[in-house]
């Protein structure tokens, strides 16, 4: 058995699915195939979501928490996820042990590129075309033959030129099917995985021009069509892979989590000033990172991050160069600031929906450098602001460039074969931590000990020719 695995980043099921008469690739592998809700993971964030989805381990157990993190107990050293942050094993090398081989393009993360049992061509992550982008090294002349010159991994998507946006996606969206095209047809590979990061930035550039309830919307807006114009396009690059393949090829199509509309940003670290937690000898007198803050660690109990979730640190004597908070009394602390957050109202005095979280009772496990706490403001719809200078703690934009949505839970999964004729089924709910051992089902392994997913039965009916219900 071959398997395609079409990754597009933040796809939302609920308008994929509703729009499958308007996409006819798509409709055509809902239709005659078997799709449902792909529940992402705590944090729904692209890193650490897509190695969540092929290791079948949690944020927690693979100590990757987000895309940055903080180093050991610093108050202001951090380090960024990259490829070699992962050590758990993936789908594709529990493939390679049996001798099969993978073709891998835009997997997030990805960069360095490492060797796989076949090739890779990196992610977003990577920093520039001048760096080596592939394994094996000598594969970037055939990306760059292909696409007639310099290969994109990513577009600047936090800028108010929308115009310009839109140019860099498609650009960089027919580079990358280019190259899949490319592999797809002259390499020997029994798994085949790729992620289209446009569809996330395309997104966070155009969603208030798109969903009438986004509290920015106006209608008859110039970009008013811009989202389902590239789906459409997207569809049909799809279509080019699904004759591209023979009929005993599975095509899996999956995102890693959804998107939703952003109402704003809260001010975390005006708000701890404001309540007394975080203290500065001086407050800045334009918005200001807190890193480049004059902090009185000598007086600060806790500081947070911004970003699609808040990250909260406390600061614990014997633990921080300059803790304050007794160790016997952080139990105590933290569920007392926890409670104080979630009674965050929003500016208009509205209730909201916050969910704060430990990482120790979210996940199996915590490995790496956690935080104290997890705040998704009203439940994700409102992105923390970690900066400080505003003088209020709501914003109706990003603190950090222009930004129109945020992650939500739900994302995609659908499995079609040309060849079968036992499809047309709306599962369930599904999780994200299921699609590895279901791909290696698929394949014909066992699913790995430690895998935190099961086996999605369905799908491995389905391709068994077994009718599905």
């Amino acid at each position: 058995m071959k398997l395609l695995v079409i990754g597009l980043d933040s796809m939302p099921a609920d308008l994929l699915f509703s729009m499958k008469d308007e996409l006819p690739n798509i409709g055509k592998m809902i239709n005659n195939g078997i799709a449902g809700v792909l529940e992402s993971c705590h944090p729904p964030i692209t890193i650490p979501a897509w190695m969540v989805m092929m290791t079948s381990k949690s944020p927690g157990s693979l100590g990757i928490y987000g895309f940055r993190h903080r180093k050991g107990y610093s108050y202001n050293e951090g380090w960024i996820a990259n490829s070699s942050s992962i050590k758990a094993k993936k789908v594709w090398d529990y493939l390679a042990e049996k001798g099969l081989r993978s073709c891998l393009v835009g997997v997030p993360p990805s960069y360095p590129p490492y060797p796989v049992n076949g090739n890779l061509v990196s992610c977003f992550i990577t920093p520039s075309e001048k760096v080596d982008y592939t394994y094996p090294k000598e594969l970037k002349q055939e990306v760059e033959k292909i696409v007639e010159g310099r290969y994109m991994f990513d577009v600047v998507f936090r800028t108010e030129d929308r115009d310009t946006i839109l140019k860099d996606l498609y650009e960089m969206t027919e580079k990358r099917f280019k190259v899949i095209k490319y592999l797809l047809k002259k390499e020997r590979w029994d798994y085949f995985m790729f992620v289209e990061i446009g569809v996330d930035r395309l997104h966070h550039a155009f969603w208030k021009f798109h969903d009438k309830n986004h509290p920015k919307y106006v209608p008859n807006n110039k970009y008013e069509n811009v989202v389902r114009e590239y789906y459409r396009f997207i569809d049909g690059k799809i279509g080019e892979l699904i004759d591209a393949v023979d009929d005993d090829t599975c095509i899996m199509l999956v995102s890693d989590h959804g998107t939703t509309s952003m109402k704003g940003a809260f001010c975390i670290n005006e708000w701890l000033i404001e309540k007394g937690y975080l203290v500065l000898r001086n407050y800045p007198d334009k918005v200001t990172d807190l890193d480049k803050c004059d902090v009185d660690w000598s007086k600060t109990r806790v500081w947070g991050w911004g970003g699609y979730y808040a990250r909260i640190f406390l600061n614990v004597k014997g633990r921080e160069a300059q803790g304050v908070i007794p160790k016997e009394e952080y139990e105590e602390f933290r569920d007392e600031l926890a409670r104080e957050i979630m009674s965050i109202r929003g500016p208009d005095n509205e209730q909201w929906d916050t969910k704060v979280y430990k990482p120790e009772l979210l996940y199996r496990e915590c490995n790496g450098d956690k935080p104290d706490l997890m705040v998704y403001f009203d439940n994700l719809y409102w992105r923390s602001a970690g900066t400080i200078g505003h003088k209020s703690l709501y914003l109706s934009e990003n603190d950090t460039g222009p930004d129109d949505s945020v992650h939500w839970y739900d994302g995609v999964f659908i499995l079609y074969n040309k060849s079968k004729g036992n499809g047309g089924v709306m599962l369930n709910r599904l999780s994200i931590y299921d699609v590895a051992p279901t791909v290696l089902e698929i394949m014909g392994l066992e699913p790995a000990d430690g895998m935190e997913g099961k086996v999605i039965d369905e799908a491995v009916n389905y391709v068994n020719g077994v009718k599905v219900r």
